[in-house]
């Protein structure tokens, strides 16, 4: 109650005197029957004959099988006026902004309004029920939006072509509302659809820090100019050093913030915002990261609205034992109860060829492995390189197949007219064998998925430097496959490190079966908080950011009317 009367003061003592203040000429039964009459009447007439104001987002759906349910007795309208209950929910309402959403999607200003006048009214001696019955029903709306939007999002993911086919959490919200009020655990109930996950909680906490810096105007920008680096000096150290302070990578220090030198603790600093952002970790301020000191605070608080939106998409349960990919961070890991084992670097899909977020399970490692050639790379990429030297498939010990499995015939490449071929009449298949110049790697992680995307080795590391990686045709490649395998394989008896280099440097192909298949989660996040409590941010490199907090910013869409209109009211 406390914490309620310290965030939502005017509400509560709102609340306070519908609660309190005692009916003069109206009785108590009285109420609650005309409430459930007026109630009934806007249910049957289908809410919009009434014409009174109020948009419902479930007006013409949830709404009426709820209070058909229940005979049309109010559910936040007591014989007093409105309930406790009533209070909970106007205060969870009222802190929507703490998950990252919009109090008045769940009519919080209408919510208060409405106690206004009823406590107006009280004081007069005398409740208008068609009033309760508005705040009957925008209450009830108020729980089913907010409640829908905490447990599976405020926008849906498959409306957005975001490449997001992970299937959230679901639930039966009238149960889920007839629960919270016989047991009168409002609060309580809305608390536990939030999404289970730490990574969540974590970036509810951010939140609420970041949305502090903007509301202190931000922090500084940095003016344009040359490399920053150790050693300099000048009014742009000055700036960078304001700028450190501000996003936390700098501790304050009284005897240095007005400094104009580029010293150790400055370049630590830059270090510290450099990994946060997925740079290359130099300590100077060159173009790329002078770009993400250059996003602004709002954009920042934005970015971790987007992302908390993202784990309302999710599933309640990764699995004790799981592997996570984060398409925007580049990176492959392996969790075991919501604590981090192993970390890697990965290579994702180019921005024309995304990689899809999606859950699977790895059910197979495959050593050595063949590399079936897809159609659109072989007729895109393999064949004018065929054109131009018909020794390349011997060069690159790639073969030719018709058909598929133990039948597959394999084909004489010179019997056919490469010339001829497109795209479009490719009869036949390319497969290339193990060895150094297959793109597969030494290890090949299989996860039986409709999009044909799995987690493999490169024998090419180069591009694992780069800051941004996103170079494949959708696959993800890591950049230590084998430690992956042994902690996959976690039988040291048959799989130990030797022993797997062993089969690997033998060059034969082997599938081995595991005997519990590990989930895995392509996932797409560009904001985090790590183990640590450091919030992470990344550049959006397939543009999901922008098309999200588009969608967020948007009205929900229009519902039926329940209260008084303007020109009711004049």
């Amino acid at each position: 109650m406390e914490n309620l009367m310290r965030r939502n003061f005017p509400i509560f003592l709102i609340l306070v005197a519908c609660l309190l203040v005692p009916l003069k000429t109206v009785s108590a039964q009285d109420l609650t029957d005309n409430v459930s009459r007026r109630i009934s009447e806007r249910i049957q007439m289908k809410l919009t004959q009434a014409a009174r104001g109020i948009t419902l987002h479930h007006g013409s759906s949830l709404l009426p099988r709820f209070y058909v349910n229940r005979a049309y007795a109010p559910a936040w309208i007591g014989m007093s006026g409105p309930l406790p209950r009533a209070l909970a929910l106007a205060e969870a309402v009222g802190n929507a902004s703490m998950e990252g959403l919009t109090a008045n999607d769940y009519h919080s200003e209408t919510i208060a309004a409405l106690m206004s006048r009823i406590a107006a009214d009280k004081a007069m001696g005398a409740v208008s029920p068609d009033q309760a019955a508005d705040l009957d029903l925008v209450l009830t709306d108020a729980f089913l939006t907010y409640a829908s939007h905490l447990l599976s999002g405020r926008v849906n993911p498959e409306e957005l072509q975001s490449e997001w086919y992970i299937k959230g959490r679901k639930r039966d919200l009238l149960k889920v509302l007839e629960t919270a009020l016989m047991q009168d655990s409002v609060e309580e109930t809305l608390v536990s659809l939030k999404p289970p996950h730490s990574g969540y909680e974590k970036l509810a906490a951010a939140l609420s820090h970041y949305r502090d810096i903007v509301r202190k105007g931000g922090w500084p920008q940095l003016s344009p100019g040359p490399l920053l680096k150790r050693g300099d000096r000048g009014a742009r150290v000055k700036e960078l050093r304001a700028f450190l302070l501000a996003t936390g990578d700098h501790p304050a220090s009284t005897e240095k913030v007005k400094s104009r030198r580029f010293e150790e603790d400055l370049e630590t600093g830059v270090m510290q915002f450099q990994s946060r952002h997925g740079l290359k970790v130099d300590g100077a301020v060159g173009p790329a990261t002078l770009r993400a000191m250059a996003v602004p605070a709002a954009e920042r608080l934005q970015q971790i609205e987007v992302n908390m939106e993202r784990w309302r998409w999710l599933p309640a349960e990764f699995g004790e034992r799981n592997v996570q990919v984060n398409i925007a961070g580049f990176t492959l890991s392996v969790i075991e109860n919501d604590f981090t084992l192993m970390s890697m670097r990965a290579i994702v899909g180019k921005d024309f060829q995304k990689t899809p977020v999606f859950s699977g399970r790895i059910t197979d490692v495959e050593l050595n492995p063949y590399w079936n050639i897809p159609s659109s790379i072989a007729s895109t990429e393999m064949i004018p390189e065929i054109r131009k030297d018909r020794a390349y498939l011997a060069k690159n010990k790639i073969r030719v197949y018709r058909g598929w499995g133990p039948s597959a015939r394999r084909i004489n490449p010179s019997s056919i007219n490469w010339s001829k071929v497109t795209g479009k009449n490719l009869p036949f298949r390319l497969r290339q064998d193990p060895g150094p110049k297959n793109p597969l790697g030494a290890v090949k992680f299989l996860f039986p998925n409709k999009y044909d995307v799995y987690v493999h080795g490169t024998p090419f590391h180069g591009l694992f430097e780069r800051d941004s990686r996103g170079f494949s045709h959708g696959c993800i490649r890591i950049e230590s496959p084998v430690e992956l395998a042994e902690y996959l394989l976690h039988d040291p008896a048959d799989w130990s490190s030797e022993s797997l280099f062993a089969a690997i440097k033998s060059g034969k192909n082997l599938s081995i079966r595991l005997s519990d298949p590990v989930p895995v989660h392509i996932l797409y996040f560009t904001a985090w908080v790590d183990e640590t409590g450091t919030v992470h941010f990344r550049d959006d490199v397939y543009g999901h950011d922008d098309i999200l907090a588009r969608a967020l910013g948007e009205p929900l869409l229009a519902g039926e009317q329940i209260g008084p209109t303007s020109a009711d009211e004049k």
